[in-house]
């Protein structure tokens, strides 16, 4: 097999950001490494264009990792698709005003941030009565999966190739022809041009890299972390060392040439 492209996530607020990229020494890196950036646009500030600018011109392929505000969902689900596509007609006028170029559009797949806040925050009575009430509302999943595949048309119309992350449980989902867990949780597939499954085994403790081996030969792109970084969802998150990235790194080449390495920000910590 030939050698993996790695592309790394970066998920930082602008100051942050900005203050990263001022070392030479991280450009230099994935110059070296012939490594790809997919940023969160957690902002469609001027400092955030400039980053990415900065990208362009040293020749790093940047993806546009689109994310909206916390209290639309943070992450795309089935219910915000109406945000999702406001999202991107802002990015594309924030493209066009500071001339950027991307590698392609990342679309993040998750539930939506205050109901992931709250189950990982052991608050589970809050949410779980809208989580049930869910799995009645089969039109809700069909309403988001029509808009989300206009959405993804457009962009690809427009030049983009897409790529998605998702939980890999949508394997099993596909395989046996249920939406349960879909419905559940508010999520949604969409036809996206690669698709990376989130295969983080520093959420998973010793069950990891069996979760890796067992969802990695069905996906385009391979999702490995976290090495930490990300949003803050209130509670602490587990991180690999070094020694486990690069097992996790060592699976996940014998099945894709692409791997996707959750974060950038905390590989350099």
């Amino acid at each position: 097999m030939s050698q993996p492209h790695l592309s790394f996530a970066c998920e930082l607020e602008t100051e942050a950001l900005q203050a990263l990229f001022a070392d030479p020494a991280v450009v230099d890196s994935l110059i070296a490494m012939e490594a790809g950036i997919s940023l969160g646009l957690i902002d469609l500030s001027p400092g955030r264009a400039d980053v990415v600018r900065q990208l362009n011109q040293a020749g790093v392929p940047v993806v546009a990792w689109l994310l909206l505000p916390k209290e639309q969902g943070y992450w795309f689900n089935a219910a915000n698709h109406a945000q999702a596509t406001a999202r991107y007609d802002a990015f594309l006028a924030w493209t066009r005003e500071h001339d950027l170029q991307w590698a392609g559009v990342g679309v993040d797949i998750e539930p939506d941030f205050t109901e992931f806040q709250q189950l990982m925050t052991g608050r589970v009575w809050q949410v779980l009565p809208r989580m049930i009430g869910r799995l009645f509302d089969a039109s809700r999943l069909r309403q988001g999966q029509e808009a989300y595949a206009r959405l993804l048309k457009r962009m690809q119309a427009d030049g983009y190739p897409v790529e998605s992350y998702h939980f890999p449980f949508i394997v099993d989902e596909r395989k046996v022809g249920s939406t349960f867990l879909q419905r559940f949780l508010g999520l949604v597939e969409v036809p996206a041009d690669r698709e990376g499954f989130m295969l983080y085994t520093s959420f998973l403790s010793s069950w990891g890299p069996a979760v890796l081996c067992s969802y990695a030969p069905e996906a385009d792109m391979i999702a490995v972390g976290s090495t930490g970084g990300g949003i803050e969802t209130g509670v602490e998150m587990p991180a690999l060392n070094w020694d486990e990235l690069a097992r996790d790194l060592r699976l996940a080449s014998q099945w894709s040439d692409d791997i996707f390495i959750f974060s950038l920000e905390g590989c350099l910590q």
